[in-house]
């Protein structure tokens, strides 16, 4: 008889009484180094599956991940240089926000590097479940995992395909020949058919075992998400198949919109309902430095005492003015989702930070200058990493894609749906209200180089669907998507902002890192970019 062996080092998901709270262990999940593993209970299952989706929060939020690929490229943040304090870092946080970007670059290097992690370990667990290295239960059981991990797979494809577009489609993995490149489109149809062939297969539970795991309705929303930017990503518009998924998982009852929105970030949020895919954080078992630290690299370093941390802060990114400027400012979400003015300790002493809404340019700034993020809850005591879920996929973002494609579609009702989440926002329902003629309106955002350098005026005024974009911005900041944003209303590469200035189209990609390119020949750079 072989003995079954199993590593898991430390890692290991433990669902505590079968709801969703989550202690999410940050090392080597179910790595089989045996010829057979017989995972029988959900929880031997969750821990083998769990493997394929830490790459998610490590390709997100680690140091130079998504989050910041997406963020500091755009026009709501920036990391400028701190006097006394540093942030220049090889001048990696300027040619972000200036689009200056080069195949060297970490932050070109991380996320793919991160989410192919991703790719590899899905396509290692369906080979070894296809061997018989792993024997699940029963053929339902088997049919189910495999729908699962080829879903998570696409998931992994579709942060590809949004941030670089050409890439190899690799799903064998004993295949050790080098991986022959696919174009954009073709990216795109590989994530729609393994969506689609997969989601008959997938749990409709919202919760519980399927918390921060792909069940129908994420898979719903994923669709929604490609449907969305469709016209970009292939030139396409798909706005009603938006819609029918969006409707999908409207219907389906799991999800509604918190009555305050900062519940959605508390660090015990597992139970929001808002939260359609989230990545599960827990301060004491993810191991990773940086695993969640927008606290760390947000605040000043006297904020310490404010929230009695265990390690003094770094006073890196903060808000862009001209963004803040454009909120209403009966907005509740400007002061739930921003630190500013004066700071004290958490008895109540007045600190030695004040914190302004300017920054004087992306080379130079003090340590008060600009508002810091605060969307996340900061919990008393809190160590270098949050606690707090990450929610990538929100039940406000399903209500907003229904809008949008609605809009682009011209069909009624944007107005209805935005409304509806503008609601919490503000005390006074006629202050809340937009109508589908206010969201076709130009953007409140006065877009135009302007730090101690250069002062230009670009405005907002004729931004198709320019007030939707605000809308997108003022609902969603902080959360990793702005570029995405920026780019589907077609601001990305042709507005100034801050320190940046117009940048070339080819930015809406970010090149295929130097790194990979020198491990294959197969592929070919990205229009706009050498090396």
């Amino acid at each position: 008889m072989k003995t079954k062996k199993i590593i898991i080092v430390i890692g290991i998901l433990l669902l505590i009484c079968n709801t969703s709270c989550t202690e999410l262990y940050d090392d080597s999940y179910g790595s089989v180094v045996t010829e057979r593993f017989n995972p029988e209970s959900e929880e031997d299952i969750s821990a083998l599956i769990n493997a394929a989706y830490v790459p998610w929060r490590k390709t997100m939020l680690l140091w130079n991940g998504v989050v910041r690929a997406q963020e500091l490229s755009a026009d709501q943040d920036v990391i400028p240089a701190r006097i006394g304090i540093g942030w220049i870092d090889g001048y990696i946080y300027k040619r972000w926000h200036q689009h200056t970007w080069t195949t060297n670059d970490d932050s070109v290097y991380q996320p793919w590097n991160r989410t192919f992690e991703g790719i590899n370990t899905v396509n290692r667990l369906l080979y070894q479940i296809d061997q018989g290295v792993i024997v699940l239960p029963d053929e339902d059981t088997q049919n189910a995992l495999m729908s699962e991990l080829k879903v998570l797979r696409a998931s992994y494809y579709y942060i590809l395909v949004d941030l670089y577009g050409n890439v190899p489609i690799v799903t064998d993995y004993s295949d050790t020949s080098l991986p022959q490149q696919s174009k954009r489109s073709e990216v795109f149809d590989f994530i729609i058919q393994e969506i689609t062939d997969n989601i008959n297969n997938l749990s409709e539970e919202a919760r519980g075992y399927y918390y921060g795991r792909m069940n129908k309705w994420v898979a719903h929303t994923l669709l929604a998400k490609m449907y969305l930017n469709a016209e970009v990503w292939i030139g396409e518009p798909m706005w009603q198949k938006c819609i029918e998924e969006c409707n999908a998982v409207m219907a389906s009852g799991n999800y509604n919109l918190e009555a305050n929105q900062k519940n959605i970030f508390i660090t015990e949020n597992q139970d929001s309902k808002e939260i359609i895919f989230a990545l599960p954080m827990d301060e004491k078992y993810v191991t990773d430095w940086n695993a969640f630290d927008f606290h760390m690299y947000t605040l000043a370093q006297e904020n310490q005492e404010t929230y009695d941390m265990t390690y003094a802060p770094w006073g890196g990114v903060c808000a862009i003015p001209q963004f803040i400027d454009s909120f209403n400012p009966n907005d509740k979400r400007l002061k739930d989702n921003y630190i500013k003015g004066q700071q004290y300790s958490s008895s109540g002493k007045a600190l030695s930070i004040n914190y302004t809404n300017s920054v004087p340019s992306i080379d130079e700034s003090d340590k008060d200058d600009g508002y810091r993020w605060g969307k996340f809850e900061y919990k008393i005591g809190c160590t270098n990493r949050l606690g707090n879920d990450f929610p990538v996929f929100r039940y406000a973002d399903i209500l907003l894609m229904k809008a949008e494609s609605l809009m682009r579609s011209g069909q009624s009702g944007a107005g209805e749906l935005v409304s509806e989440v503008r609601m919490r926002n503000f005390d006074s329902s006629q202050e809340a209200t937009v109508t589908d003629a206010e969201l076709s309106m130009g953007s409140n955002y006065n877009y135009g180089r302007r730090d101690s350098y250069s002062q230009t005026y670009e405005g907002g005024s004729n931004i198709t669907y320019g007030r939707f974009l605000d809308e997108l911005g003022w609902e969603f900041c902080q959360e990793g998507r702005r570029r995405q944003d920026l780019i589907r209303f077609g601001v990305f590469t042709t507005r100034s902002w801050f320190s940046h200035d117009v940048s070339d189209a080819s930015k809406k990609l970010y090149p295929i890192p130097y790194e990979v390119m020198l491990t294959n020949s197969n592929l070919k750079q990205n229009p706009g970019y050498s090396g």
